[in-house]
């Protein structure tokens, strides 16, 4: 009670700090900006991150930006003339390095060519020669779609963000007839970047104003809907201006934090209302707040601390995004009871005496209900633990069949211009990954081994998985140096009765590469680095294949090379992309392991018993062996949004099993039998728990609109482990407790419903 006196009487005190905290913190949390680099997906030392990198720094960026589109006749001299106007329109984009645009126009009539390489690009086998080589990536197989590749400078280099120069290639795109259609790694990227952080906001305050009319249908009182809401708000607000203060930014995983702060505050503030709600009906205003603040400072606490331990739990990733998320959810979950004891006392005790919560519609209906749900789950605790027992078993023979989303374009939905894009360079130009495998070669140009590189170039074309799938392009320094034409002979090499009859010779190496370099400007640089000694063979595959196969056709490419090359690696967006859930699903198994072991710990703490402890695992973990299980049963691979459900959700669910524990505690403490305090933790914490259930599920349903599909994802299987954590504790608790005894309870013949019925 003096705990709930003291707060009575500072809470104008405790608002105004509030309120100037927040104000100080207002301008540092506006600038907190969300990391849109590829790096930062990813732990600095991942291999695949590590094997990017050095092909950056060796062959430049790779980010390529791909734009096509179809029409009649390409190789005419109208259509590439036109092609050539769109595609000068498309290099004075910023951020478009100008002079590595590649397209048909420019390789069929080199404005750089002279001399002899100007009469080879008139011969028709030339052209044919160019045209086969530009097949899949200026031309398509049909013969009619063009394509025009642009490389982005490096985004240090970039005077624009990277998504101002994306945003206008797509714009001049959608001005030119016929459409064109824009694709390529760094689109995907900018696109998940985007419809997060417009979700992250858009969908946050969708879902807060749905939860607002979720809690005024049920309490009918503004004031009980406000302050929650608010709870929620400044909670970000107090979070992300910490988080810039400390030189942190938000990273494609960190859109979760708005959905997971109104998770935590509403669990918290609707168990604070329903408790406060009850105590109103015997005390006054002043007393119920003081005698609900009492009873809950030390649930709070520990509500508190187990979160944190389940989001600090990810701390051990290697992932620099998930150790960031980590940290900002740890803070945010810590703020929230805070922010409870420093704005609800005036929230509550502020204004007129008749702004009291009301009674929910149905909620006769739902306590009759959780009524017959206690006696029938202490009735009937051996069939609780044979289904529990048997549907572990099918959750965990689930696990075992998960698969891995690797196909990117699967995070967007089919109506988004991303995924029309690919599926349009799917048909039509082979896909649009694009990576490569690079190896070490001799330092001098005339030294390389022509050969064995031709070798591996042949099968890398040749290569097919059982299913068929395989390369749809291959580009190596040797196809360059192929194309050079045979040269004709100068009149001194001429002799004889037939030197007026013009007469050719195969080019030496050094004359095929100068002439390379006329003819396709970019090929050697791109290619091969001299100075470093290190070639690469850059790859073309379709983007819209199972993981499986895509895993199977990047471990099949660099077997190949290394026969070859020992030290042959394969890397690139389109490598970085596929290996990306698997880099967050690393350390998944170690971070539910320690954050089971830290609730653990903080379980037997607060409830002085080991056995309480093991008993709150239950309930909580059986939930999301069953969504995940079924996950694998349904074939749902797991992507971002579910990457780390596990270690979240049992940080979340728990809250639950503390809250009931604690009002069974009380109950029993107070003199009531195990069924009797079952029946009032299932009136207490049961009830607001579930109203805070329904409340966040219909709160959760907004993220069904996201444009980011794993936002979709996440949204429902959080849902689903909340309300199976609910249940699970419902149910599973109160036969539990009939075999574990409390420390500091009296020991007792357990009831039975029929028997309190008599009695």
């Amino acid at each position: 009670m003096k705990w709930g006196a003291w707060l009575a009487r500072q809470r104008w005190t405790l608002l105004i700090a509030t309120a100037l905290i927040s104000l100080a913190l207002w301008e540092p949390a506006s600038r907190l900006k969300l990391d849109e680099s590829i790096e930062s997906l990813y732990d600095e030392r991942d291999p695949f991150l590590l094997a990017y990198q050095r092909s950056k720094a060796n062959f430049g960026g790779d980010e390529f930006v791909l734009v096509a589109y179809t029409a009649d006749d390409v190789t005419s001299q109208t259509e590439l003339l036109k092609l050539k106007e769109f595609s000068d329109k498309l290099s004075a984009v910023p951020g478009v390095r100008a002079e590595s645009t590649q397209n048909l126009w420019g390789t069929l009539r080199n404005p750089r060519a002279t001399g002899v390489v100007r009469v080879a690009l008139r011969l028709p086998a030339t052209e044919r020669a160019l045209l086969d080589l530009s097949r899949h990536i200026l031309i398509g197989e049909d013969g009619k779609t063009v394509c025009v590749v642009l490389r982005l400078l490096d985004s240090k280099d970039s005077p624009v963000p990277r998504s101002q120069t994306i945003k206008q290639i797509r714009e001049i795109a959608a001005e030119h007839r016929p459409q064109a259609y824009v694709a390529g790694e760094p689109v995907q990227i900018y696109d998940m970047f985007r419809y997060v952080d417009q979700d992250s906001w858009r969908l946050g305050l969708a879902s807060s104003g749905l939860l607002m009319a979720v809690i005024l249908i049920f309490f009918r009182n503004l004031r009980w809907v406000v302050l929650p809401i608010l709870i929620i708000q400044v909670t970000l607000l107090w979070t992300c201006g910490l988080l810039q203060l400390t030189g942190m930014k938000l990273s494609m995983v960190s859109s979760m934090l708005t959905s997971l702060i109104t998770v935590i505050a509403i669990a918290t503030t609707m168990h604070i209302t329903v408790i406060y709600r009850d105590l109103r009906q015997q005390y006054s205003r002043l007393e119920a707040f003081q005698i609900t603040f009492a009873r809950l400072v030390v649930p709070m606490i520990w509500v508190s601390v187990t979160t944190a331990i389940g989001f600090a739990s990810l701390l051990t990733s290697g992932a620099t995004p998930v150790r960031s998320f980590s940290i900002m959810m740890a803070l945010g979950s810590l703020l929230v009871p805070l922010l409870c004891v420093l704005i609800l006392p005036g929230g509550i005790l502020i204004g007129k005496v008749q702004s009291d919560p009301r009674t929910p519609f149905g909620e006769r209906i739902l306590t009759g209900e959780l009524d017959r749900l206690s006696n029938w789950a202490v009735n009937h605790p051996w069939k609780i633990v044979g289904a529990t027992v048997l549907l572990t078993v099918i959750g965990c023979l689930g696990l075992l069949r998960l698969k891995v989303e690797t196909d990117f374009s699967r995070n967007f939905r089919r109506s988004s211009p991303v995924v029309k894009a690919i599926e349009f360079f799917e048909t039509k130009m082979g896909g649009a990954g694009t990576w490569e495998v690079s190896f070490e070669v001799p330092k001098e140009f005339g030294e390389l081994p022509f050969d064995k590189i031709r070798d591996l170039t042949d099968d890398l074309r040749a290569l097919k998985l059982p299913d068929g799938t395989g390369l749809t392009k291959v580009i190596a320094l040797t196809d360059g140096i192929d194309l050079v034409p045979r040269i004709p002979l100068g009149e001194e090499e001429r002799r004889g009765l037939f030197r007026a009859i013009p007469r050719f010779r195969d080019a030496l190496l050094d004359e095929r590469r100068d002439m390379m370099q006329h003819l396709q400007p970019e090929m050697e640089p791109s290619l091969y680095n001299e100075k470093q000694g290190r070639m690469r063979i850059v790859l073309r595959a379709l983007e819209q294949k199972p993981a499986e196969v895509k895993l199977r056709l990047i471990k099949q490419v660099e077997q190949t090379a290394q026969k070859y090359f020992p030290d042959a690696e394969a890397s690139g967006l389109y490598v970085l992309l596929t290996y990306m859930i698997s880099s967050l699903l690393g350390d998944q198994v170690t971070s539910f392991i320690l954050s089971s072991i830290g609730i653990l710990l903080c379980m037997t703490i607060a409830f002085r018993s080991l056995s309480i402890g093991l008993i709150s695992l239950v309930p909580n973990i059986l939930p999301l062996i069953l969504v995940v299980g079924g996950m694998g049963w349904l074939g749902v691979p797991i992507n971002i949004g579910t990457a780390m459900i596990a270690s979240v959700s049992i940080g979340l669910t728990v809250d639950t099993t503390i809250l009931y524990l604690t009002e069974y505690q009380l109950a029993r403490q107070m003199g009531d039998t195990h069924l009797e305090a079952v029946h009032h933790a299932h009136g207490g914490a049961g009830m607001a728990l579930t109203l805070a259930n329904i409340a966040l599920i219909v709160g959760f349903s907004i993220l069904a609109l996201s444009n980011f599909v794993p936002m979709v994802y996440f949204g429902v299987l959080v849902s689903m482990a909340m309300f199976g954590g609910l249940m699970g504790n419902l149910l599973l608790l109160p036969g539990l407790l009939r075999w574990v005894r409390m420390p500091g309870l009296p020991a007792e013949k357990v009831e039975t419903p029929v028997a309190v019925a008599g009695n």
